[in-house]
């Protein structure tokens, strides 16, 4: 295999695969890319085996072949020679690479050892707008949990439904549900739990100039075709929490909040907090909202914004942290609460079709 590239475009298409690269990997081939030169191009996969991707770039080839070498090395190493083109040749041995004047050699590995490509031609496509699925991706992945043992929380659940996608995150103690219209080629309604990682994955390619992107669907995995780079990931299996029985109904008659302000006091007034996991006073009284917090080793904190409540005096205990998260995702100057008593979840609104749940915590005193 020999091919000469532009400098620049390989490290772009380097740096997209290789993040997929895992840090531990469990065998030594996880820990390589595998480039292949064929049909007038490069393509360069890279998996965890779980998540994998494939990125393609037209190039220079003088002779087709593939290889397997060690992605973290390099990848920086063509980041840091400084020549415009860079030549690949690759023997049995490992790949030879001249930057210039520099001349270097790499170990290298059988492209036959690394990982089958899925296939996806059995697969359900969708036309997806970039645009809207990065929002409906971000805007629900920060409520999904991180690391717990219920694996189904470490993904976002994608229901497809008639044309419309929902999608939904929730680490249990809080919720995001959002909801947007899709083109699809064929009708295949149904469920599917998204990795974390393929989800930040997905957000990152979406950066991208494209409009729109393919997104296909199988019983074990999905995929997303952005531009020239193809991620695949296998989903997660498990029986997803019915989200819909703590998400409230919405008030006729919502309290009115300032989200800029609130955010702004929210982390004033956290700062007296014991603990990241501990809890804030919202204390409402008609006409305001005061939040407090006292910590026997830091102090007490307290502040005030006016709002539109009416009714009797209502106190609830939130996370702050969660609280802004839920801020911070949501849209408009003003979004609305729906708040019932001290113990049942609170709905948080704005102009769009998404609703984010933050569930109460014990008050003390």
């Amino acid at each position: 295999m020999k091919f000469t590239i532009p400098r620049l475009e390989l490290v772009s298409l380097i740096g997209k695969a290789q993040t997929i690269v895992p840090t531990k990997p469990t065998s030594p081939i996880l820990g390589h890319i595998l480039i292949e030169a064929k049909g007038g191009q490069i393509v360069i996969s890279a998996t965890d085996l779980t998540t994998s991707i494939r990125a393609f770039l037209r190039a220079d080839i003088e002779e087709e072949g593939s290889i397997a070498i060690p992605a973290k090395k390099f990848f920086q190493l063509i980041r840091e020679v400084t020549a415009p083109q860079v030549e690949v040749n690759c023997a049995a041995d490992g790949a030879f690479i001249k930057a210039g004047t520099s001349h270097f050699k790499m170990s290298g590995m059988s492209a036959n050892e690394f990982p089958t490509f899925p296939d996806l031609s059995s697969g359900t496509q969708f036309s997806i707008d970039n645009k809207t699925l990065k929002e409906m991706l971000t805007r629900s992945s920060f409520a999904a949990a991180r690391d717990d043992n219920r694996q189904v929380l470490n993904g976002i659940l994608f229901q497809n439904t008639s044309a419309t996608g929902t999608f939904i995150g929730t680490d249990g103690k809080r919720l995001a549900k959002l909801r947007m219209a899709i083109t699809q080629k064929e009708t295949a309604d149904g469920s599917y739990i998204l990795p974390l990682k393929a989800v930040e994955e997905i957000i990152k390619l979406l950066d991208k100039d494209e409009d729109s992107s393919t997104l296909t669907l199988m019983a074990d995995k999905v995929s997303i075709e952005v531009g020239s780079i193809i991620l695949i990931s296998k989903l997660l299996f498990g029986k997803y929490p019915d989200v819909e029985r703590v998400i409230p109904q919405k008030s006729p008659e919502p309290i009115l909040l300032h989200r800029e302000e609130l955010i702004s006091i929210l982390r004033q007034v956290s700062l007296f907090v014991a603990d990241p996991s501990s809890a804030i006073r919202f204390s409402f009284n008609p006409g305001e909202l005061n939040l407090s917090a006292i910590s026997t080793d830091i102090g007490e904190g307290k502040a005030t914004m006016a709002v539109n409540y009416a009714g009797p005096q209502l106190q609830v205990a939130f996370n702050p942290l969660s609280f802004i998260d839920v801020l911070r995702h949501s849209k408009d100057e003003i979004v609305q609460l729906t708040l019932t008593d001290s113990f049942n979840p609170g709905l948080i609104t704005d102009s769009t079709e998404a609703q984010f749940v933050i569930m109460p915590m014990r008050l003390d005193g």
